[in-house]
């Protein structure tokens, strides 16, 4: 694949941290631009990652092959409808990593011709251990595709889904799912206090916990309920647990929880189109 100009269209966080993997993964940061209304962002972007840095949308886009739209999704529209025109002239690939936000609006806002891949990235993406859904429209070529991929895997893990309707349950499962792990996380910390624990050994036991049980997982060929029962001794402290989990109808609400994520990712995006 022949070197691509990359361009983002906001540079917050997320930005920040594809900016970082791509010029990581060996792309020069003379090959990247970022458009921001903040001066103060662009000046952090371009004083530590070394990338070129306009606050005009117009200028990156035409000095780019592919678009990351970056912005939140409350503002995407006037944002796309604004680039569109440049979009047009310039036949720039779209990535959109905003939520809510399906591919239909944005071939709205900017072109039923523009090839545009939407992404649903994660939040550990701003650490480099991301878990990102994508999906492209039919202008996509395989280039194209090819090169989506390749800014995504810069922060972790990325996957195509064959359906773009499969991305609200990828924001119930992965995009959500940090929160999940988080919660647990922060109820296992309270009770060990409550149990007589410092909060800082606490705190440092449930995290490393959780590290070592996802790094665990990852790492084997096992399915998370061998891996599970793997660990639990029968007749066992860990056994009870689990028990205890499972008399409250732990896997239930589970299912309950992600339903309604999914359900609300849907209802979002229909909000979008009808606006």
């Amino acid at each position: 694949m022949k070197i691509q100009k990359i361009g983002f269209i906001g540079g917050g966080n997320m930005a920040s941290s594809l900016i970082s993997g791509l010029i990581a993964s060996g792309h020069s940061p003379q090959d990247l631009w970022v458009s921001d209304i903040n001066p103060e962002t662009l000046k952090v972007l371009a004083d530590n990652l070394k990338v070129n840095t306009s606050t005009n949308n117009d200028d990156i886009i035409n000095a780019v092959d592919v678009i990351v739209l970056a912005v939140k999704p409350q503002i995407l529209s006037s944002v796309a409808k604004n680039a569109a025109t440049s979009i047009q002239r310039k036949q720039n690939l779209v990535v959109s990593i905003a939520a809510g936000i399906s591919q239909h609006s944005l071939s709205q806002w900017l072109g039923d011709n523009i090839a545009i891949v939407r992404c649903m990235p994660n939040t550990p993406a701003l650490v480099l251990t991301g878990a990102t859904a994508l999906h492209a429209n039919a202008q996509v070529t395989t280039e194209q595709h090819d090169l989506a991929e390749n800014i995504m895997r810069s922060v972790g893990i990325a996957l195509w889904v064959n359906d773009e309707s499969e991305l609200d349950v990828v924001t119930a499962v992965s995009g959500s799912g940090p929160a999940y792990y988080f919660l647990l996380m922060e109820a296992m910390e309270k009770v060990a206090i409550d149990m007589g624990m410092s909060e800082i050994t606490a705190r440092l036991l449930v995290q490393q916990t959780a590290l070592g049980a996802a790094k665990i997982a990852l790492e084997s060929s096992e399915s998370p309920e061998q891996l599970r029962k793997r660990v639990t001794s029968p007749g066992g402290t860990t056994e009870q647990a689990i028990e205890t989990f499972e008399q409250g109808g732990f896997t239930a609400l589970v299912s309950k929880a992600l339903h309604a994520a999914r359900n609300r990712s849907i209802e979002m995006s229909k909000t979008t189109e009808n606006n």
